[in-house]
């Protein structure tokens, strides 16, 4: 059956930053241009005009007062409910783009629902404890006792919600296999792709050569001066306090690129050779990847686009030697592994990288990135839904 003689809808977690999860989004808007947004939570202002152009259908969560939706773990108890609330009757097919919410949505016998997985709930499965750890008050022990009990009926609704679909993707064959221990449930893997940026990268499945004659942006060092890079969401999971300490001993320069709840935290603890650029326009990213030394990823995540972005620009990654980072980088032919996350082990890694340095092909990275191009992504999944729908 022919998509375009289906009325399709696309569902997804939040709106309320830009990530990973939302660049693949985009590529789904490509694919089904006229099918509507629905999520939990929007933001435009931190979205910064993406999905403008979209139709976006938001839940009951939406109409909270602003200063709760800027806080949206204190609607934490509500979010199950939310997804469920969604009218989907008019859809023939629905895509979920979830990483916790959107998989939970209820649909009418005739509809097919393909969930495309990010991740099984990080925080309620792996990330528990310290989930708990980081939202602990020792003066409010009870609060405690209930962020416990919350987590613990998360888990069970999560499971439930994952037995909703009709179909599972996954992101990742470590993400594969995370399903299938959590949800007890067999998914077909369909690496991430991305819209390409505007400019600034190499001509590629990720990026349009930069025709244009804007100056790079000015880089934050000594003109000449090469840089190792991290862009990433600023959340404890991601681990770049862990980086910006292991830098602080190097005394390399170093560049964070990315918004989150612990920029705060992480300006007070960097030293002068790490630069906190906050958010960048995907004009400027492009400048900073094509000029990095290397990428660094230190957390354990079930896929890691921005490698891919990196390696698209034949920049080496140093990641963490776990989750989906061991499906995207080849140590030594594309980066480097450290085994733990540790100040050390990840100052080890760096040296390792900089002693091979002579030694990446530029262009054979490039090549490996097309493994994750975005025509592949929209090909498979097209042919996955035409297996699928009958």
């Amino acid at each position: 059956m022919n998509t375009k003689d289906l009325k399709i809808a696309l569902i997804h977690d939040f709106l309320i930053y830009p990530g990973g999860a939302e660049k693949v989004l985009e590529v789904l808007c490509e694919m089904f241009p006229e099918a509507p947004i629905y999520t939990l939570l929007y933001d435009s202002e931190k979205m910064r005009g993406k999905f403008k152009n979209k139709e976006i259908r938001t839940s009951f969560l939406q109409k909270f007062p602003k200063f709760l939706r800027k806080r949206y773990r204190w609607l934490l108890p509500l979010m199950p409910t939310a997804p469920e609330t969604f009218d989907l009757r008019d859809f023939d097919l629905v895509i979920s783009s979830s990483g916790a919410w959107s998989k939970g949505i209820i649909t009418r016998l005739n509809t097919v629902h393909i969930a495309y997985i990010h991740s099984p709930m990080r925080f309620v499965w792996d990330y528990h404890e310290q989930y708990i750890q980081e939202t602990k008050n020792e003066k409010r022990k009870t609060k405690n006792f209930f962020v416990r009990i919350l987590l613990s009926y998360l888990r069970l609704w999560d499971y439930e919600a994952a037995q909703r679909p009709d179909y599972l993707i996954a992101n990742s064959k470590y993400t594969e296999e995370r399903i299938e221990k959590y949800y007890r449930r067999e998914s077909e893997v369909i690496y991430p792709s991305i819209s390409p940026f505007k400019k600034g990268g190499l001509k590629g499945d990720f990026y349009e050569s930069d025709n244009s004659k804007n100056p790079s942006p000015t880089l934050p060092f000594t003109k000449g001066e090469r840089y190792f890079l991290v862009v990433s969401r600023l959340s404890p999971y991601k681990k770049i306090d862990l980086v910006i300490k292991a830098f602080n001993k190097l005394e390399l320069p170093l560049i964070v690129i990315g918004e989150g709840k612990q920029e705060k935290y992480l300006k007070k603890i960097a030293g002068k050779n790490v630069k906190m650029l906050g958010w960048q326009s995907e004009e400027k990213l492009g400048e900073y990847y094509k000029n990095a030394r290397a990428l660094i990823f230190a957390a354990e995540d079930d896929f890691g686009l921005t490698m891919v972005e990196a390696m698209n620009y034949g920049v080496p990654v140093i990641a963490y030697n776990k989750g989906g980072a061991k499906e995207i980088v080849e140590a030594g032919k594309t980066g480097e592994f450290f085994d733990a996350q540790t100040i050390e082990v990840l100052a080890d890694g760096v040296r390792r990288l900089m002693e091979n340095e002579g030694k990446y092909d530029k262009n054979y990275i490039i090549e490996k990135a097309k493994k994750f191009g975005k025509e592949k992504f929209k090909r498979e999944l097209s042919d996955f839904i035409e297996r699928t729908i009958k």
